[in-house]
Parts: structure tokens; sequence; C-alpha cells
């Protein structure tokens, strides 16, 4: 890990700031008393959390934001041939990629780092959630929004952090561990590793560096991860989820129409077992149980009680994006949520169907970079199977060029014919709204997924319909 020494004289700008891990990191040193700044491209909602607390933002990338700056940090998504980073390469100002901030800022916390394909932003969400109903006080840096601190991110004067890692660049290999929560692991980032042989390599150090005297709990539910567990040497692992091999168990899960319900069975040395009974956590979806149970296995390693552990679970208020119910109107109730990967796309679509059993589901579905869908089209398009329409919006490109090759109207087709639903295509966010006044009914059930600007439609369609 490099050791960054950062004094109060200097002018930290980050480059990419409104990236929901970087505004996140930036609010935290801007707490912590450091002189922060940033630029973006444009203005969201993690630029303006960053101004709550006293951060300068810049609209655009120019040559004189860095004027007085002493470091800079960059987000990867930031390319080279940046203009402000050709400049700090020119006045030879020190530049450090945000993994390699965050983890000299949290050197001096006990971390619990929590990875994985999918659920890790709900995950890191809970532990914090437990651990603030405890009164430790942590620092909490997450990948989401969450509701009770409306905020992804807190400065905690506790001995602990909460940090959700990233593993699309490889940059979760530079944090600081004590404990670790890996979810699962899914073909995703393969831009990034070039293969799944790559990633799933890059997971087997990751687990290796969770220390003797820490635990790495691990979903023994996903069959890559159970598969890696036999590369591991060490016995500084525990395991979670409905395999009955599980070190805690989850047992008689109950869906309900804003709630689950499950029991959790520990096994300890020996015969011992214990069973931690109606659990209540005010999320829906079998994923949320397992992720609640990362969540229960974290905090009792902790020392923290059961009591504690269920009242903080069954008043957590939950996070931004992640199957938030947006409005209710003429009885059709609207979600907004960011799956934007077939597995996660298919939690979504399967919570729903648990707890709305008869009603009908569409899915407004915004592919996520042309790369993507061309790594995963036979898996997208074996997605929406649950669904009984799906709204096929064009792609968010995410800074990628536009792939010539790719045609709409073939993958709208590949999702009709390999998930066994009725597909219509939509041009944008206009003749989305148009839709929907000329063919929503009542009592229906209508998702909003994506990772791009998909999220801002399904608020803004409250007013048009």
């Amino acid at each position: 890990m490099t050791n960054i020494n950062i004094g109060k004289k200097e002018l930290i700008h980050f480059v990419g700031i409104g990236g929901i891990g970087m505004s996140g990191l930036a609010q935290i040193m801007k707490t912590m008393g450091l002189n922060v700044q940033g630029s973006d491209l444009s203005k969201n909602k993690n630029t303006d959390n960053c101004k709550k607390v006293g951060i300068r933002i810049l609209v655009g990338h120019k040559k004189k934001n860095i004027l007085n700056a002493t470091i800079i940090v960059r987000s990867t998504a930031i390319k080279k041939n940046n203009i402000e980073l050709i400049e700090a390469r020119r006045k030879k100002i020190p530049i450090y990629e945000r993994a390699e901030m965050l983890a000299n800022i949290v050197a001096l916390k006990k971390n619990i780092v929590i990875t994985g394909s999918h659920g890790k932003t709900t995950t890191t969400s809970l532990v914090a959630k437990i651990l603030s109903l405890s009164k430790l006080d942590p620092t909490i840096i997450n990948g989401g929004v969450i509701k009770s601190i409306n905020s992804n991110a807190k400065f905690g004067r506790g001995e602990w952090a909460v940090l959700e890692a990233d593993e699309s660049d490889g940059s979760f290999l530079k944090l600081p561990i004590n404990y670790s929560v890996i979810t699962n692991l899914d073909k995703e980032h393969l831009d990034f590793y070039k293969s799944y042989k790559n990633l799933k390599n890059a997971f087997v150090k990751f687990i290796k560096k969770t220390p003797p005297i820490g635990k790495a709990i691990i979903c023994l539910d996903n069959k890559d991860l159970k598969n890696i567990l036999k590369k591991i040497n060490k016995k500084n692992y525990l395991t979670y989820g409905f395999d009955k091999n599980s070190n805690y168990q989850i047992l008689n899960p109950r869906y309900e129409l804003t709630s689950s319900k499950f029991d959790l069975r520990i096994f300890g040395q020996g015969a011992k077992r214990i069973t931690i009974k109606n659990i209540i956590i005010n999320l829906i979806g079998e994923h949320n149980v397992l992720n609640s149970s990362a969540a229960i296995a974290v905090c009792l390693n902790l020392g923290i009680s059961v009591n504690i552990i269920k009242k903080a679970l069954k008043n957590f208020s939950g996070v931004e994006r992640r199957l938030t119910k947006v409005f209710e109107k003429n009885r059709n109730e609207f979600f907004d949520d960011y799956a934007h990967h077939p597995t996660e796309i298919q939690s979504v679509l399967k919570g729903l169907r648990k707890v709305y059993k008869e009603r009908k589901i569409i899915s407004i579905f915004q592919p996520h970079r042309y790369s993507r869908i061309k790594n995963l089209k036979k898996e997208f398009t074996s997605s929406f199977s649950i669904a009984d329409l799906v709204l096929l919006c064009p792609i968010y490109a995410a800074g990628e060029k536009k792939d010539k090759n790719f045609k709409p109207e073939n993958f709208a087709n590949l999702i009709a014919e390999n998930s066994n639903v009725q597909v219509v295509q939509v041009k944008d966010k206009t003749d989305l709204f148009r839709f929907f006044k000329k063919n929503l009914i009542n009592n229906e059930i209508v998702v909003g997924m994506g990772a791009g600007s998909i999220s801002k439609w399904i608020y803004d369609l409250e007013n048009t319909i």
C-alpha cells in the first residue's frame, strides 16, 4: 500500500468526483478536515451531496481547475488523456487512484470489506446499520445512497470502517482487510479481466488477503465461490446461504409485500447448533435474505448481540435504486432498480413474483454498455422469463463507442425467443411515456432496470401518466 502523506495545507482535487465511489471518499476526506475539491462533466446527486459538506464542485474538465491543486485523485473511469490529468503530469502533481487513496485513509481503521458481483451495496448498508445501532459509529463508504443517512458516505469516530470494494478494475485488492464478505461471483467486468478465469483468480487473492485473526464470510450457494474454497488452504473463512453445509444456514424463508422473514441456523464447534428465529428485513427477495445473512454473520463475529442485529434489520430503510418503490397510481406500482446484469435482473423479477404472484409485471430494461451486452448476450436474452412484458430501451453506452454491429431489433427478438416473453422496443423517454399513456391499465407492476438514465425516466413518469 502506498503511504500518502497529506497535510492540512494540501489541496486535493478529485477528477471525476461525480462517481459514487469518488464522491464518497471525497466527503470522508472533507469531514476529516482536509481541503477537497473536484470536477466532473455535469452535476448529479453525488456532487450535490459533496456540496452539502462544503466541497467545491467544478463543472467540466479544464486546466485551470487544478491551478492550486497539490494532490490529484482520479477515478479509473477517467481516461489518461483527460486534460486535467495531462496538466497534472506536466506540473508533476502526484496522481493517485481512488483505491490507493481510500486504502491510505482507512489504514488506521479496522476494516470490514464487502465485495462480490452483486449485492455488495445492500450488504454494506446492512452491516453499517447494525454497527451504527450498536453505537460503534463506523466510517461508511458505500456504492449506493443509504436512505437513513441520505448519503453513501459517513466519517465515524469509531474504530471500524465498512467499505464496499469495487472488483471491476481490480482495486479491491488494494484495501487493508480485517473482515471481508464475498456475496457471489459472476461473469462481469470481463472487459478488464479478459477472462472469467482471471476474475476468479482475483477473488482467490482477495480471500487469501483476509488475515488469520479475521474472517472471510462467503456465500456457499454460489457454485464458483464453492469451487474457489477448494483452493484456499487456511481456514479463515465461514460460509452462509441456503446450502445445508453453510456455517450460517438460512431456513424457513417467508416473503411478504414489504418484507422477508427467515430463520438462521448457526453451526458452531462440534455438534453445537444455535438457531435465530423470525429475523425480519424490510426488503423483498431471496437475494436480500442472503445479503442479510452475510451481515448477520459478520456482526455476530464482532460480538454484537442478536437483539441489536434483529432490531437493526427490522428498521433498515433500504438503499436508493435497490427495488425502490417510486410511486403508485391507479393501483399500478412503479419500482426503480440498478439491475444491469442478467443475474441481477433475474433476482429482481424473482423477488417481485414471489410477492406479486398473479399481477402483471412489466420490465423496462435499459441495457448498459455495448461490451456487457456482447459478452453476456445469451444470459441477458434468457433473463426475462418471469416478466409478462419487456419494454426494451436503447443502450446506455456509458462512454463506449457505438457498436455498429449491434442491432436492437435482433436483441429484442432474442429476448422474446429465449425468455418466451412479449418485447416492445421504445426509441427514447418520450416514446416510453407515450406507450404507458396508451397501454397501462391498472393493477400492474412496473420496474425500471439499468445503470444509466432509466432511473430519472421512472421518476419523471409519475407526472406524465
